[in-house]
């Protein structure tokens, strides 16, 4: 289920490429890649706008809700107490080991001598 979902999602972000890519910026778009005026009688220039426009909104929704969809079915996840987040949410951290030197020191300098100026 979860690879169906996940292949799904990249089918339609090619799609959603694809329907941007044949959208013109400046309102042209796919009815003048075919012949301007005889496809604009065929297609329609406010349909094939309205058509584009409907399907980039559709794809957009349909891969929203389906990688959301990704956080319910993913494998190998347990939801509920089980995970180890949660188990480890009480835990305290580990006690750093001591350490006989100061942090910033150098244990291989020799000691400055504070008695001479």
């Amino acid at each position: 289920m979860y690879i169906l979902v996940i292949s799904l999602i990249i089918i339609f972000s090619i799609l959603l490429v694809l329907v941007i890519l044949a959208q013109n910026s400046k309102g042209g778009g796919l009815t003048s890649q075919f012949g301007g005026s005889a496809a604009s009688n065929i297609i329609g220039v406010k349909k094939t706008g309205d058509l584009l426009e409907k399907l980039t909104w559709g794809f957009i929704v349909a891969i929203m809700v389906l990688t959301l969809s990704t956080n319910l079915i993913t494998p190998g996840v347990s939801s509920g107490s089980d995970s180890d987040i949660i188990d480890r949410v009480g835990q305290e951290a580990p006690a750093p080991a001591p350490s006989s030197t100061l942090p910033g020191t150098d244990s291989t300098a020799p000691a400055a001598d504070s008695t001479n100026p």
